[in-house]
């Protein structure tokens, strides 16, 4: 799991089982082969600024969520495994950085209000609440430009979200962890994005034995078969899900389609991918983790920020972008109020 504080740290049988994941990996489709027109790779630039961010096509499909029990490192919250049905979906190339996640903090003054909308719901950026202008260096020295942003809460995530909608017209968000772990696979059924071996993890992801005790710049390692880079490691990302270790349990009979558990309690949400952290095992695909109160441990106010954290710059982002755009009413369930942390 994510760690507390910053500073720590029978032949038929196998040949059915084969059989079954080979089945599933068929269902998953190639993101880069799709006959629907303008779901493609595409650039969007934030307006009013220079700032851009790169969107990847992640095609529907069908997945086995969760890892099988003989899987090195796993833990009992994996299971048990699932068939899980994924709508399409755009997701964030990279995990998002400070370069994009500041213009939302500090720009109280826009050149430009986007009005609403009623295709998207949008509210008009101006509108959008945002978060005070952090009382610590949030980037804890780990670097700025081009790097992940980190320590925000759920709920600035989300709000983030909101505001990035609201600018650009696209409607963005979280993605839940069934998108997040569907993505990082893309088609595998191994421990990894890249099979089993866990020490080809130097080649993917940043994590404790090899970061130097800090976030890098998003994209320094090789991506995953479908062109997403740092899924595993670099920062843990939020999900929009709130965390049950006993989630799975109800889906072991059938197949879920898009779930997603909405969040009711400040504690626990979800997590994916691991961090700089954390070891290579809390990096694995199936791997989850949670938000903890000890994560903001060192905030003096009463009621404690519900933007940021003090305690947690392994934290950060990537934004998801539905194929099918939900309607206005469907958006809104997205947006969640804070919950006071006192």
């Amino acid at each position: 799991m994510v760690n507390n504080g910053w500073q720590s740290k029978g032949k038929k049988g196998i040949v059915a089982i084969i059989g079954l994941f080979m089945l599933v990996a068929a269902q998953v489709k190639d993101p880069s082969k799709t006959d629907t027109p303008g779901f493609e790779k595409y650039t969007e630039q934030i307006p009013g600024t220079k700032v851009s961010f790169g969107m990847v096509p992640i095609a529907g499909g069908e997945f086995l969520m969760g890892s099988p029990a003989s899987e090195a490192k796993r833990k009992p919250d994996e299971g048990p495994q699932h068939k899980v049905k994924i709508e399409p979906f755009w997701m964030g190339t990279h995990e998002v950085t400070w370069d994009e996640f500041e213009i939302f903090v500090y720009r109280e003054l826009e050149k430009q209000s986007m009005s609403a909308s009623s295709a998207t719901g949008k509210t008009g950026s101006d509108a959008v609440s945002r978060p005070s202008p952090p009382y610590l260096d949030m980037t804890f020295g780990m670097g700025k430009n081009g790097f992940p942003a980190i320590n925000m809460t759920q709920f600035a995530a989300l709000t983030y979200c909101k505001w990035l909608t609201a600018k650009t017209g696209h409607f963005y968000r979280l993605p839940t962890e069934a998108e997040w772990e569907y993505a990082c696979r893309a088609g595998s059924t191994t421990a990894f994005a890249f099979g089993d071996d866990a020490s080809k993890i130097d080649e993917y992801g940043w994590h404790y034995n090899n970061s130097q005790a800090g976030t890098k710049k998003v994209g320094s390692k090789k991506p995953n078969a479908w062109g997403l880079y740092d899924m595993h490691g670099n920062v843990a990302e939020w999900t929009m899900d709130q965390y049950d270790p006993n989630y799975y349990a109800q889906f072991a009979k059938g197949t879920a389609t898009n779930s997603w558990l909405k969040p009711t309690k400040l504690y626990p949400h979800s997590l994916r991918g691991g961090s700089w952290d954390d070891d290579p095992d809390a990096l694995r695909s199936a791997a989850r983790q949670f938000s903890k109160p000890v994560w903001k441990q060192r905030d003096p106010q009463m009621p404690k920020s519900q933007w940021w954290f003090t305690d947690a710059p392994f934290i950060g982002f990537r934004v998801v972008r539905p194929l099918k755009q939900p309607s206005p009413e469907e958006i809104a369930k997205y947006w969640s109020e804070p919950i006071k942390d006192i």
